[in-house]
């Protein structure tokens, strides 16, 4: 069976809208699954394993999939995280690596180390194209994928619209260089940025055309995976970061509702999916 889970995320709930009251994580889980999310990512760099585990038991009760996110800071410290991970059930570990060798020859050694860990233990490893990591750079991770032919991402494209400040409209070859990051992607996350700002709201009229933008990748990817994968689960993950990954006023008040805008994404992705052929393999009309 193949079909698409879509997941936020514990740190895009806390606070989860423009009141800023922090819910309880009983509160937290029943919202998310009401809404129809599948799952939500545990960020380790902005909680701690305590936060983990104290959220399991609700992400449990909501039949909520638990998606682990690293920030390992030694190539050690990631298999705790992994052991954590299987435990938990979570289809596989996002890694943002805090080892950052500047040359690429440095580089290497740390992303196979890492996935000779993660084969080891058995818990599937991507590495979330992200600011401030291994995978920071839009064109070393793209001289990284060709050294490592088993380096799987986490396309969380909004990092290098603002890295590389794209001009829009984005040329041939940058549009591309991002085509290639979606040739490795094995899950997605959501959130629309522009060449200054890392997270747009919505519905601003001026943001639209960095909103369809990302609408286009999104489809290019699911196409994509769906094309390499015949069983399985696409995850893509909504995650739309408070303050002050999100915009705010004068009054520290943020300028849209982040929890409105996860639902919305979420029905975009899952109406792209259902329109590249749903969850059933049987039907697939994917054209690639």
């Amino acid at each position: 069976m193949r079909r698409l889970q879509v997941y936020t995320s514990l740190w895009a709930m806390q606070p989860h809208d423009p009141t800023g009251i922090n819910l309880p994580y009983d509160q937290v889980c029943e919202m998310v699954a009401k809404a129809g999310f599948d799952g939500m990512a545990i960020d380790l760099g902005a909680s701690d394993v305590a936060v983990a585990h104290a959220v399991r038991p609700h992400m449990e009760a909501n039949n909520l999939t638990p998606l682990i996110v690293a920030f390992p800071k030694t190539i050690e410290s990631l298999e705790d995280t992994l052991h954590m991970a299987a435990d938990f059930g979570a289809p596989f570990v996002d890694v943002i690596g805090q080892v950052m060798p500047i040359v690429l020859d440095e580089m290497v050694p740390v992303i196979e180390a890492w996935i000779a860990m993660a084969d080891r233990i058995g818990v599937p490893v991507q590495f979330e194209t992200h600011r401030n990591c291994i995978t920071n750079d839009l064109y070393t991770t793209l001289q990284l994928l060709d050294r490592i032919p088993d380096m799987r991402i986490c396309a969380d494209l909004s990092h290098y619209v603002v890295d590389r400040e794209f001009w829009y409209p984005l040329s041939d070859h940058d549009k591309g260089l991002i085509s290639r990051v979606l040739q490795r992607s094995d899950s997605f996350q959501g959130r629309v940025a522009s060449r200054q700002q890392i997270q747009l709201q919505l519905d601003f009229p001026q943001n639209q055309k960095w909103v369809a933008l990302f609408r286009d990748w999104w489809r290019e990817g699911l196409a994509d995976w769906r094309a390499r994968n015949r069983t399985g689960d696409c995850i893509f993950a909504c995650e739309l970061g408070p303050p002050e990954y999100a915009m705010t006023g004068p009054d520290g008040v943020e300028m849209s509702n982040r929890w409105e805008e996860a639902q919305i994404i979420m029905r975009w992705v899952r109406d792209i999916w259902d329109d590249l052929g749903g969850d059933d393999p049987e039907t697939d009309t994917t054209p690639f």
